[in-house]
């Protein structure tokens, strides 16, 4: 007979919003037995960036349990016994097929059920194959993704295999941009291919990526923009020997690793919840159109505050915060207590190379570039502040000190006014350091 187990709390999901949230329960006060974590990953929650970057390190690699959360922000870092001495129950390599939320059940791959009073959804995004668009030979060996430790350990694997080979990398997000250094820096030949004009498009300027493009191209990586994988050449054992261009070209390949986006992971409540914007619709403590069900991290669309608008952000920084905020709001409500609105100051940041960027706010209206933008600049160092309606709603800094990113998320903040373009562009962040 399959088993059934009845929880108070259980949070769906075994990512960064799972291990800050048991956190922020932690803190709050749970009593033994009471939250258990349900992770289809075979792992205690850990800080999911590291995969992109420290994990495929040639020397001195990132490694469990180095990065359990949540060190990636300053924090304790929760090892599996801490759940356990805490008396929060960790049921992991576990999938959940199935949620009845009218019934508050939950229902695994094989066949355990598992019953509620609260759910908290935290079950992220999954990877876009290029087999889901049927993608010619999308399915031969050493075509790689990245979203779980699972995928970090079979490109380490790849990368030790093909020692010293050429790889491609499909994709100019953050996935591919941080993954093209990291095969650089294991000595790969490497060639990035992505669609648009310039890298990351939906952040960057084109004058923001003629930077890292630069950079990147002096650290000899090649970069094939405005075309797109259609194709894979394989052996005879199904190793991938090459990526075919739409343009035509042909690009020898022994590894390929494709980042080109993700989906929120929300297919089980399809029909059960509100949705909106590619997510699930909360209020400002993330709780959905069900009562006692909360969604946090990428799935959820919630007002955000500064804009007056319902976003869905896809980045570790909200899923922490969200995370601990919906927690906050159930154990509010519990005691009565009031909550503050969750009231998200967008941040995105991405590190590679010698490179790290931060930026705060919204990207919208015109960008100013200042600083010294020169890729080839020994230790370069420049941003950009975005006014519309003559405020400054964004700002980005390349090469910043903790203090002086502290001072671009206060521009981005507190929206001063502009008066003088050309003189904003003369202060730089100077302009900044006086707010």
């Amino acid at each position: 007979m399959a088993s059934e187990k009845h929880f108070k709390y259980i949070i769906l999901g075994g990512g960064v919003s799972a291990g800050y949230a048991a956190r922020e329960f932690a803190k709050q006060g749970v009593k033994p037995g009471e939250l258990a974590i349900i992770s289809k990953e075979a792992v205690a929650p850990y800080e999911r960036p590291a995969l992109s970057k420290g994990y495929l390190f040639p020397q001195n690699a990132a490694r469990l349990p180095g990065f359990h959360v949540c060190v990636g922000s300053g924090g304790q870092r929760l090892l599996p016994e801490w759940y356990s001495e805490t008396g929060i129950e960790l049921i992991l390599s576990t999938e959940i097929v199935k949620a009845d939320l009218a019934s508050k059940t939950l229902s695994s791959a094989t066949g355990a059920t598992f019953t509620y009073e609260i759910l908290l959804i935290a079950t992220g995004s999954s990877v876009i194959k290029l087999t889901d668009f049927g993608t010619q030979g999308a399915n031969s060996n050493n075509i790689l993704y990245l979203r779980e430790i699972d995928d970090a350990d079979k490109l380490v694997a790849a990368i030790q295999a093909k020692k010293g080979g050429k790889a491609v990398v499909v994709g100019g997000g953050y996935i591919g941009l941080e993954l093209s250094a990291v095969l650089k820096i294991n000595d790969f030949d490497v060639t990035m291919v992505f669609p648009e004009p310039w890298c990351m498009p939906r952040l960057f300027t084109a004058d923001i990526a003629a930077f890292y493009e630069g950079y990147y191209t002096n650290k000899g990586v090649k970069i094939v923009k405005g075309t797109i994988a259609v194709g894979f050449d394989a052996d005879a054992n199904g190793d991938v020997t090459a990526v075919k261009l739409k343009d035509g070209t042909v690009l020898e390949a022994d590894i390929v690793v494709v980042g080109v986006g993700g989906r929120p992971l929300t297919t089980l409540f399809k029909g059960q919840v509100a949705e909106e914007k590619g997510g699930i619709k909360t209020d400002a403590f993330f709780e959905t159109s069900v009562p006692g069900v909360y969604a946090v991290g990428d799935v959820a669309t919630f007002p955000l505050k500064m804009y007056n608008e319902l976003r869905r952000v896809e980045h570790v920084d909200h899923s922490r915060k969200s995370a601990e905020q919906a927690v906050k709001a159930i154990k509010g409500k519990e005691s009565g207590e009031s909550v503050a609105e969750y009231d998200y100051l967008p941040y995105f940041y991405s590190r590679s190379f010698d490179l790290a960027w931060q930026f705060y706010g919204d990207n919208v209206g015109d960008a100013i570039l200042f600083g010294d933008s020169d890729p080839s600049s020994a230790k370069p160092k420049f941003g950009s502040y975005w006014i519309k309606d003559s405020k400054v709603l964004g700002a980005f800094l390349e090469g910043g000190t903790a203090d002086e990113v502290k001072a671009i998320a206060k521009v981005a903040k507190a929206q001063p006014p502009v008066a003088d373009i050309e003189e904003l562009k003369k202060e730089g962040l100077q302009f900044a350091s006086k707010i």
